[in-house]
């Protein structure tokens, strides 16, 4: 092998290998103090049957990050059922849905929010679908619409007169035949009529 061989291959190695993203596996952190991630509590704190319907609308926007088709408030997943605690515990401490919500973003990724807010490359996964719907409206109107330019520029072939018989010999006689039923006269014609 020469030296400009292993060198292209060197070359094209180091290449391939600073091209391919780097994935380093993280485990989600722990969130730790919830005040230095979020701030401190805005709302009130919460006790009773109030933090009881409130952990659930709130556990409800959550992604369970094993489920992930489920929120952390339908999972009986044993990381949801410590994700609603934790959603309880923060709701009880005083902060509001907001601030749990970037909590839990904080620690596990956009991902965990099951409706991901209107920012950046959401604006796509919002507004994605509606662009996809009105064009195809668009092309659906279009065609429908030099489909009707092409039938309108068309000249309409001229309707056979009562007396006219397919071109098919097999379907004349069974046409003649008919019209004798029909009609009562020879040839299938109707009585008194000439020709």
């Amino acid at each position: 092998m020469t030296f400009a061989s292993a060198a292209g291959k060197a070359l094209f190695a180091a290449a391939v290998l600073l091209s391919a993203p780097i994935a380093i596996p993280q485990e989600p952190q722990a969130g730790g103090e919830p005040s230095r991630v979020v701030g401190s509590p805005r709302a009130r704190a919460l006790a009773g049957d109030a933090l009881d319907a409130r952990t659930e609308e709130v556990a409800g926007l959550l992604r369970c990050p094993v489920c992930q088709g489920l929120s952390v408030a339908d999972s009986p997943a044993t990381m949801a059922v410590n994700m609603k605690a934790q959603v309880k515990e923060l709701l009880a401490q005083g902060y509001d849905q907001e601030q749990i919500l970037a909590y839990f973003e904080h620690s596990y990724g956009e991902f965990v929010r099951l409706e991901p807010p209107l920012r950046g490359v959401n604006w796509l996964v919002w507004l994605g679908p509606v662009f996809a719907l009105a064009t195809g409206g668009a092309v659906v109107a279009w065609t429908l619409r030099s489909r009707r330019r092409a039938a309108a520029e068309e000249p309409m072939a001229p309707l056979p007169g009562r007396d006219t018989l397919p071109d098919d010999p097999e379907l004349a006689r069974h046409v003649r035949r008919v019209r004798e039923l029909a009609y009562g006269g020879p040839d299938g014609r109707p009585p008194g009529s000439s020709s």
